[in-house]
């Protein structure tokens, strides 16, 4: 059952995991850690990383027998058809089985949706991925938990049951425990899975990192659950943010009220200590051991068998005293770990005061990429301004670990913001819209697009995907773009990952039963070779990785711009024309800069560049929605 551990090596384990829990509970709540220098807190490694996340119920089916059953859903089980299984993976996404039919619309019965990802089908695929060339993989929560997302977590210490071989006997081990005494917690089917996925990776070259949820939890949660049930007399009466205990004088009331996540009662929060500064003790001293064991599994001080680091959901909404300290922790379990925290604004004096290595970078790319390549909402100067402004607010080392993404599973897919590209009206300027919900959530506005992108739209897609690979930070890829994936917001973003030995559905429906062509599904293969291209530009190149960034040219009448990443071993141009039509243009070089170029990529591939040198600047003829780049001729 437990692969690769054997019972004296779960024993030491415990025995570990046992002096952690003890160690923290002995921790004063008002200790405080010095923030950490850049140096101290963002690996090296990072500003070499290629991201790829991972969305596990929706990646791979690797092992059908254990598939989530209907006992299984978050809804209680009253609440859905008696009818109820696993959907199809090859299914035309929007169309309703027969028991989603008896539900109230599309988007009420989409969420008990279980497609039986799973991490078999991950292992199963490392290949893929390593021929893709990513060198770093962030996996959305892999938990205990009943919804598909596993943002309501029912532990911590323990991988979702149904991501592993054996989801009954893990179960019954896990109801053997006390959850807060690290002591007797076991190494489930599933637990063992995950360890041997991450000792595959780590055999190719790949970090991982996991999902770190510690603002709330799920309600099936060990501690709420007995809060619930014995209300302040629980031992974890002060876990949570309760507002009211139930009144035993008033059988025939329950006043029992808690705080949840922006009002979400199925995701209550933990509580803060008195003072604000941090959680309670409990939730503190617990998660502190759940960290220790994924970090260094068989508690012998070698971290090489655990995670590589974790991304810390909504990170603001947790004390930055717990920060400090938990991020201590994880250092001092491995020194080289890497913590990004989920923040959406500025965040460059945080992460210096909470000690994170580096955040996901949603305001210092993704919303001015929007602007400017998607939306064409601004000019290349504006970008470059916008770009520098945001870069420069970090340290030279946390700016090349920035996880540059463009989207993820909390927003469309890069796909779908192409086809739904707009340049006014906008009523969050500051974020080009980026992920407003009133414009690309389809429940409130049916007239989003969900169409497949057209050809013009995919070499858009592409110029975004060059700018990725090329620019300061590293870049993430949210799995399935690189194949060709599209979808709305939150669900439509989650569809199940399209593979190329499996035959899909025609997408032909509309949740609402608008008119909407009728587009095939299909790996892209022409696409990944783009995005496998780029992202071997990239490995290739120490200038793209860890050079510095320089705007060489903003030529806004072409909408065109012009980059240099430079490192004293390597040099790379990059001429972006995000504008339909042809463009000529002429770049000035600086003395740095000033020497003969050859093309080295185009995007899209074999694109006819014309390059010429004119004394001290390049002339570029270069096609809309095309990029291209260069570098010194040999």
């Amino acid at each position: 059952m437990s692969e690769g551990y054997s019972a004296a090596l779960r024993a030491a384990a415990v025995g570990v995991f046992g002096l952690l829990y003890l160690m923290g509970c002995q921790s004063s709540p008002e200790e405080s850690v010095a923030p950490p220098t850049p140096a101290e807190r963002t690996p090296a490694w990072a500003q070499d990383a290629v991201w790829y996340q991972i969305f596990p119920e929706r990646f791979r089916n690797g092992d059908p027998s254990n598939d989530p059953t209907r006992q299984t859903l978050q809804r209680p089980i009253a609440d859905v058809p008696a009818s109820w299984q696993p959907t199809r993976w090859t299914r035309d996404w929007y169309e309703q089985a027969d028991w989603e039919r008896q539900m109230d619309g599309f988007y009420d019965g989409v969420h008990d949706r279980r497609y039986g990802g799973d991490l078999q089908g991950v292992i199963d695929h490392l290949p893929y991925l390593d021929s893709l060339g990513v060198t770093a993989l962030y996996f959305n929560p892999v938990f205990s938990a009943r919804s598909l997302h596993k943002y309501d977590g029912s532990s911590y210490h323990h991988i979702d049951p149904n991501f592993g071989p054996d989801p009954a006997g893990d179960r019954a081990l896990i109801a053997q425990e006390d959850p807060t005494d690290p002591s007797t917690w076991h190494v489930t089917a599933a637990d063992s899975l995950f360890f041997a996925l991450v000792r595959k990776a780590h055999a190719r070259d790949m970090r991982v990192i996991i999902d770190g949820v510690f603002n709330h939890t799920g309600r099936d949660f060990f501690a709420f659950q007995d809060l619930a049930e014995n209300q302040s007399d629980s031992r974890y009466a002060d876990w949570y943010a309760v507002n009211a205990f139930d009144d035993p004088a008033t059988p025939g009331t329950n006043e029992f009220d808690y705080t949840g996540w922006w009002g979400v009662k199925s995701l209550p929060e933990f509580a803060n200590n008195e003072a604000g500064t941090t959680l309670q003790a409990g939730p503190r001293q617990y998660i502190r051991a759940a960290t220790s064991k994924w970090m260094d599994p068989n508690g012998d001080g070698d971290p090489s068998d655990g995670v590589d680091g974790w991304r810390l959901d909504v990170a603001e909404e947790v004390p930055v005293g717990f920060w400090r300290d938990w991020n201590a922790h994880v250092r001092d379990l491995n020194p080289d770990a890497y913590t990004v925290s989920e923040v959406w604004e500025e965040a460059s004096g945080y992460l210096e005061d909470a000690g994170f290595s580096a955040t996901m970078n949603y305001h210092g790319f993704a919303f001015p990429v929007k602007g400017f390549l998607i939306d064409h909402a601004i000019e290349p100067s504006r970008f470059a301004e916008l770009l520098r402004e945001r870069r420069s607010a970090h340290p030279p080392r946390v700016r090349g670990a920035l996880q540059n993404l463009i989207d993820s599973h909390d927003t469309p897919r890069l796909a779908t913001m192409v086809v739904n590209r707009t340049d006014t009206g906008y009523a969050q300027p500051e974020r080009f819209d980026y992920d407003n919900g009133a414009i690309v959530d389809l429940r409130q506005n049916s007239d989003y697009k969900v169409r497949a992108p057209t050809a013009p739209e995919r070499r858009l897609q592409r110029l975004v995907a060059l700018f990725q690979m090329t620019y300061v930070g590293a870049p993430m890829v949210y799995h399935g773009d690189e194949a060709g994936m599209w979808g709305a917001d939150d669900p439509d973003d989650r569809k199940p990952m399209v593979w190329p030995d499996k035959s899909y559905d025609v997408e032909d429906d509309h949740p609402f039963g608008h008119d909407r062509p009728a587009d095939p599904v299909r790996f892209n293969d022409a696409l990944f070779g783009t995005y496998q291209n780029l992202i071997s530009l990239r490995r290739e190149h120490e200038a793209l990785r860890r050079g510095r960034f320089g705007v060489v040219r903003a030529d806004d009448a072409r909408g065109m711009l012009t980059y240099a990443r430079t490192h004293p071993r390597d040099t790379v141009l990059v001429t972006l024309n995000r504008s339909d039509a042809t463009h000529s243009t002429r770049v000035p070089l600086s003395d740095s800069l000033r020497r003969p170029y050859e093309i080295l990529r185009t995007v899209p591939k074999n694109t006819a560049i014309r390059l010429q040198r004119d004394g001290t600047a390049l002339l570029l003829e270069v096609p809309g929605y095309t990029g291209v780049v260069m570098r010194p001729d040999r």
